[in-house]
């Protein structure tokens, strides 16, 4: 039954598939506000630069994952783009099994001949985001709010805390993380109630890395008078004024990349690569002072002359 609702879903595009790229979004559809649309950015901005269509199909539950890779690999789509971790299974599987097709992944690393791994260094751009938490906050101590708890979490985490703690040494930073299953990037009531819980212990400023649970976290900072931080995309103008800054993960560049052709490997974009950047433009601007943008624009240079080391969760497996 399942298999049948994917085959539907795909619908008669599929049919002709033959050469068109296909893109497949996580929980939380294209339209998330953060992670899934900036991957939907690249595929937009791919279809606008070349005139042609691309494939794409959004997940409703984990069993749709390998149905759906299998489906458009069957029907000729090629390179078929998985939009995060959770999708290495499915493109491991159906990679090995289509040898002839070529696929990307972003988020995780699938070692495989005909497949592209796109990971990020995520953890240079929480340095700058603790920087600017640290530097605004005037209780002197900051909130983060994960999604799922696995080691990308806790490499946001780890890159959080040490900027933290480089811009201002006294900071405290208050964590939790949402769950240990996907559902935990789609909660945004318990984002909420996680924030809400971090600003009564005094935090002032909450950044949240969940996906949509995020929005919760952001809408909890702005009803308590507090300052939230976007992730993925910019969601500064999701609560103008209330937005301290957002770390844009470029995705869409990944999506891009992989529709203009996959390269086999695995490819790690940063800082140095444009891959990860703070947001800033007219619903942030009074937020950001001119002293705290110098410091974090000497320490973004400095990351990636390589001048500033910044420890990896994922390769340390610690964080201080």
């Amino acid at each position: 039954m399942m298999r049948g609702l994917v085959a539907a879903a795909l619908g008669a595009a599929a049919v002709a598939a033959s050469a068109q790229p296909a893109v497949i979004f996580e929980l939380g559809g294209k339209f998330d506000r953060s992670f899934n649309q900036a991957a939907w950015e690249g595929a937009e901005r791919w279809k606008k630069a070349t005139g042609k269509p691309y494939l794409e199909f959004e997940i409703a539950n984990a069993a749709q994952r390998e149905q759906a890779v299998r489906r458009f690999a069957e029907r000729g789509a090629d390179p078929i783009v998985g939009v995060g971790f959770p999708m290495a299974s499915a493109i491991d599987k159906v990679a090995r099994a289509f040898p002839q097709r070529r696929f990307a992944i972003v988020d995780m690393v699938v070692d495989l001949p005909n497949v592209q791994s796109f990971v990020y260094r995520e953890h240079e751009g929480a340095f700058l985001v603790g920087m600017l938490a640290a530097m605004a906050s005037r209780s002197g101590r900051i909130g983060f709010v994960g999604g799922q708890d696995i080691p990308l979490v806790r490499k946001f985490l780890c890159g959080y805390e040490q900027g933290a703690k480089y811009a201002v040494p006294a900071v405290q930073t208050v964590s939790a993380m949402t769950g240990t299953t996907p559902q935990a990037w789609i909660d945004p009531v318990r984002g909420a109630e996680l924030a809400r819980s971090q600003i009564a212990q005094g935090a002032d400023v909450v950044w949240a890395a969940a996906g949509t649970t995020g929005l919760g976290v952001m809408q909890a900072a702005k009803d308590a008078g507090k300052l939230s931080i976007g992730v993925d995309s910019n969601q500064n103008h999701l609560h103008p004024g209330a937005v301290l800054t957002s770390l844009v993960k470029r995705v869409d560049l990944a999506v891009f990349s992989a529709f203009e052709g996959v390269k086999p490997g695995v490819t790690a974009l940063g800082l140095k690569e444009g891959a990860l950047d703070l947001a800033m433009d007219e619903h942030n601007a009074k937020l950001v002072t001119p002293a705290m943008k110098v410091r974090v624009d000497a320490a973004r240079a400095d990351i990636v002359s390589g001048k500033l080391k910044v420890i990896d969760y994922t390769v340390a497996n610690a964080c201080r």
